[in-house]
């Protein structure tokens, strides 16, 4: 009798644990719930590329709002001195966009690489270099806050030329930059 009680005990504690491990669907782990040090750039980036699951994931100027599968919303502020900004340079189809779904924007032009040349408005160069778009088809960068910025986008012999600003209500989803 004590030998089928210990059996039934450690078969009832294994259910408990594969129970456990294939229930926890929050992609936010112990230490990013317990530490003031997340690493918020590299959770967009995870959330960007996939690495990270949840139900949404969306950044402001302020910070990043993340709504897990098991229905819990988490906010992390964004660095004081650096702002995010995903930009879908398109040919053909675009959507309007103010606030960047790192769970939900769809851009067209999906892996192609770009040209991508950043001036402030001091004439300093930001970025000059060639970027990758994302599975998303969205560039994303981080720039310097509080500035206004001109942009120079090439792909295959096609350009764009556009204007944008790094301030806290500003966008961060930038959907309207059409080569031609």
């Amino acid at each position: 009798m004590k030998l089928k009680s210990l059996l039934l005990f450690l078969l009832l504690s294994l259910f408990g644990l594969i129970l456990v491990a294939c229930n926890n669907d929050d992609t936010t782990s112990e230490t990013e719930e317990n530490s003031d040090k997340v690493d918020v750039k590299q959770l967009v980036n995870d959330y960007s590329t996939d690495k990270k699951k949840a139900e949404s994931a969306s950044i402001t100027g302020e910070e990043l709002v993340v709504n897990t599968t098991a229905g819990k919303e988490k906010s992390y502020e964004l660095p004081k001195d650096e702002f995010f900004v995903s930009i879908a340079p398109f040919v053909e189809q675009t959507h309007p966009c103010t606030y960047h779904s790192l769970t939900g924007c769809q851009g067209e032009m999906v892996k192609k690489e770009f040209d991508v040349y950043i001036e402030d408005e001091d004439g300093n160069v930001v970025v000059d270099e060639k970027v990758m778009s994302l599975a998303n088809g969205f560039i994303d960068l981080w720039v310097p806050r509080d500035k206004k910025y001109h942009i120079t986008i090439e792909h295959d012999g096609k350009q764009v030329q556009s204007e944008f600003s790094s301030y806290t209500e500003d966008p961060t989803c930038l959907t309207n930059m059409q080569l031609t």
